[in-house]
C-alpha cells in the first residue's frame, strides 16, 4: 500500500518536473506561448466571458431568479430531473458558454438553492459552449461559415442535454429547492468580486495549457496535423480547433465540435476548480463530458455530409 501511494506521488509530479525543466531548459519559447495565451483569453474569452460570469452571480441572487424558476421547475423536473433553479442555470451555460454554468452551480449550492440528489446532474447539463465561442469564434472566424458553427452548436446542445435526458430517465426528481438562504454582505460588490477572481482563474488556466501543449508538443515524434490538432485540443481546445479549421471538412469539423463538448483539459480544470467545491466529483463528470463529446462528434460528423 504505501509503494501504491508512492507510485501515484511520483506518476503525479512527473508532469510537473517535466513542464519545470522544459521552463528552465527554453524560458524565452514557452514564455512566449504563455504569453499568446493570454493574448487568447484577453481578445476572445474575456469580453464575452467576464459579463455572463457577473451576471450569473447576480441574477442568482435575485428574487426574480426564485421566481423563474418556479415557472421552470415543471418542465425541468419532467425532462431532465433538476428543479427550475437548474433549468435557469442551464439555460444561462447555453447562452454564455465555460464556465459559467460551473460558476452558477456552485453559486446555488452556496446559496442553498440546489438539493443534492440533482447537483451531478445539472453540473453535466449546464457544461455548454455558448454560440459566441462555436458561432462567432469557430464557425464564422476559423471555418469561415456561420452555417457550419450553427450546425457545430445545435449538435453540440443536442449531445449534452440529450445524454443528460438518458442520466435523467435512471434518476429520482430534483426535490422542490429548499428556502434560499439570506446571505449577508453586498449582492453587488460581492458578485463583481466573485467574476473578477473567476475570470483571473479562467485567463490563467488557458496560459499555462496553451504553453503545455507547446511542451508536450516539443518531445512527441513528427505528426500528422489531425493528430497534432487533436493533442493540442485535448490540452486547450481553442488550439485545436485552428488546427482543425485549416483543413475544412466534415471530419475536421466533427473533431471540433467532439473537443468543444469534451473541453479538454483546460476547460475541465476551469470547471472542476467550481465544481469540487459544489461537491461534483471530478471522474464522473470527465467520463460524463467524454461521452457527450463522442456524441457530438458522430452528430455533426453525419450532419457536416449535408452542410459542407
Amino acid at each position: 500500500m504505501v509503494q501504491r501511494k508512492t507510485l501515484k506521488s511520483l506518476l503525479a509530479a512527473l508532469p510537473v518536473l517535466f513542464a519545470m525543466v522544459c521552463l528552465l531548459i527554453s524560458p524565452a519559447k514557452y514564455g512566449k506561448a504563455i504569453s499568446e495565451g493570454i493574448s487568447l483569453w484577453a481578445v476572445c474569452v474575456l469580453p464575452a466571458t467576464f459579463p455572463f460570469l457577473f451576471l450569473t452571480a447576480l441574477f442568482s441572487r435575485l428574487s426574480l431568479y426564485e421566481g423563474l424558476s418556479r415557472k421552470l421547475s415543471p418542465l425541468f423536473s419532467k425532462i431532465f430531473k433538476v428543479s427550475g433553479a437548474g433549468g435557469c442555470t442551464a439555460i444561462l451555460s447555453a447562452l454564455s458558454g465555460y464556465p459559467v454554468g460551473a460558476r452558477a452551480v456552485l453559486d446555488l449550492h452556496e446559496n442553498g438553492r440546489l438539493d443534492e440528489n440533482e447537483r451531478f446532474r445539472l453540473a453535466c447539463l449546464a457544461s455548454t459552449s455558448g454560440p459566441m465561442f462555436l458561432v462567432g469564434a469557430v464557425g464564422s472566424g476559423m471555418f469561415h461559415s456561420p452555417a457550419v458553427g450553427w450546425a457545430m452548436l445545435l449538435c453540440h446542445l443536442a449531445a449534452v442535454w440529450g445524454v443528460c435526458f438518458v442520466m435523467g430517465l435512471f434518476a429520482r426528481p430534483a426535490k422542490a429547492p429548499p428556502v434560499p438562504q439570506m446571505r449577508s454582505g453586498n449582492a453587488l460588490s460581492d458578485s463583481l468580486y466573485n467574476a473578477v477572481i473567476s475570470i483571473l482563474c479562467v485567463g490563467g488556466a488557458i496560459a499555462l495549457f496553451y504553453a503545455f501543449s507547446e511542451m508536450l508538443l516539443s518531445v512527441l515524434p513528427p505528426m500528422p496535423p489531425f493528430c497534432e490538432g487533436m493533442v493540442r485540443g485535448l490540452m486547450e481546445m481553442t488550439a485545436g480547433c485552428k488546427v482543425f479549421s485549416a483543413s475544412p471538412s466534415p471530419l475536421s469539423a466533427a473533431a471540433c465540435c467532439f473537443l468543444t463538448t469534451f473541453g479538454g483539459a483546460c476547460v475541465l480544470v476551469q470547471q472542476t476548480a467550481f465544481l469540487s467545491r459544489a461537491g461534483v466529483k471530478p471522474l464522473p463528470f470527465l467520463a460524463v463530458k467524454f461521452i457527450q463529446g463522442a456524441v457530438a462528434g458522430g452528430l455533426c460528423f453525419l450532419t457536416m455530409l449535408w452542410v459542407m
